[in-house]
């Protein structure tokens, strides 16, 4: 028998934290914490994750984190906020933080091992949801009276025993499938980049002076710029929406990532003839090798047809010795070494004069063809691996609400 009631019904009090001074680095163990939100979101509690305390301060002994503390956060995402966790031992090392609250439970009526997975089911978080407030998505925040009033179920204690037991070991059993997907994603991953480095035989094609590896048997350096020509791209102005929207596929950073690897037939973003002609934009070839220079950095596709770029890309038309698809795969092998040469403190990137000291490593072009039609076989069966991972992993992503909406909502 379940009778339906609130929060607050087996509440016996709330306490919050308060807003320490704290310092803009992270707490040692050993040296006093003020939790973040991010200490209380849907995994266990994350005690690593507090700033530590600024300046000289002995805290009230309720204001350090317990054994059996069943938390709760006022304050974070929509995703995050009333993300509750249930303490595993005493932490006198972290203090609570006015934004992460303790709930006390009359435990004569209710279980915290049960009301953790409660306060976590569908049911409960559409109410939160719904009540908390806040003008964006970023930051939202749930007062104590919205906490009082969710809705929860309330068998008997042993059943409420029963049910935590039962779904500790179902969701524990769902995480080390999690872990044993996420395993098996890693290793399609470390599958994909050895069938990178066998095609490539085992050398970075792409690099700068003097870091060359040596060339294979019938293969040689070359600089990129004497066997492709290079073009950058730019942007018509955005306050001339009649230069936006026509019939000029424009390849953005909006979008590289979605293409990445791929040949483009057409884009989202287009411009049109009056854009082109107005700016310093240029309409490239069908075959040409666009790599995303700055920002999202590395990102490669081939133009399907003739169309433009932004000036965040370096573009690459292909002469006779080399294959765009060559091109864009060895830039894709040479991937993390090449980022390594983008600077800047926020947004890197590969500014133009190192763009143009590009040397490539490539065997004459009906070699090229034929390690590129091997290597397309072997990465669309790679691709197919790693796509059925991904929807392993997204299945077992959803399964935990599935089975919380099955044991609180039936």
């Amino acid at each position: 028998m379940s009778d339906q009631l609130t929060l607050g019904d087996v509440l016996l009090d709330i306490q919050a934290g308060k807003s320490f001074q704290t310092a803009e680095v992270l707490a040692r163990p050993d040296e006093l914490g003020v939790l973040k939100v991010s200490a209380v979101t849907w995994s266990d509690f994350q005690p690593d994750e507090a700033k530590a305390l600024h300046g000289e301060y002995i805290p009230d002994v309720s204001h350090r984190v317990q054994k059996g503390d069943l938390l709760i956060s006022r304050a974070n995402t929509k995703e995050f906020v009333g993300a509750v966790v249930l303490v595993d031992r005493d932490y006198p090392f972290r203090l609570l933080s006015d934004k992460t609250l303790r709930l006390v439970i009359d435990e004569g009526r209710a279980s915290k091992e049960y009301l953790l997975f409660a306060l976590r089911a569908p049911k409960a978080r559409r109410h939160i949801e719904h009540y908390a407030t806040g003008t964006s998505d970023s930051m939202r925040n749930i007062a104590q009276g919205v906490i009082s009033s969710v809705p929860i179920d309330l068998p008997t204690l042993p059943d409420q025993c029963r049910t935590a037991a039962r779904l500790k070991a179902q969701l524990t059993e769902v995480e080390c499938a999690r872990q044993a997907a996420i395993a098996q994603r890693d290793g399609a991953d470390a599958l994909l980049a050895a069938i990178y480095r066998e095609a490539f035989a085992k050398v970075v094609p792409v690099a700068v002076p003097p870091t060359f590896d040596d060339p294979p048997p019938g293969w040689q350096w070359s600089k990129l710029t004497e066997v492709a020509r290079l073009e950058s791209g730019h942007t018509p102005s955005r306050s001339r929406p009649d230069w936006w929207g026509g019939d000029v596929s424009w390849i953005s950073l909006t979008e590289i990532r979605a293409l990445d690897g791929q040949w483009v037939d057409s884009t989202q973003l287009r411009t049109n003839a009056a854009g082109i002609a107005n700016s310093a934009a240029r309409i490239l070839p069908r075959g040409t090798v666009c790599y995303s220079r700055t920002a999202s950095v590395g990102f490669v596709a081939i133009m399907g047809a003739p169309m433009a770029t932004s000036q965040d890309f370096a573009n690459w038309v292909c002469g006779d010795a080399l294959d765009p698809e060559f091109l864009m795969h060895a830039l894709i092998r040479a991937r993390k070494e090449l980022r390594d040469l983008a600077i800047g403190a926020t947004h890197k990137t590969i500014y133009m004069p190192t763009l143009e000291s590009f040397h490539v490593c490539a065997p004459e072009i009906d070699a090229q063809r034929r390690i590129i039609r091997e290597l397309k076989q072997r990465l669309a069966a790679a691709s197919s691996l790693r796509a059925a991972l991904d929807a392993q992993q997204a299945e077992l992503a959803m399964l935990p609400q599935r089975l919380l909406a099955q044991a609180f909502e039936n």
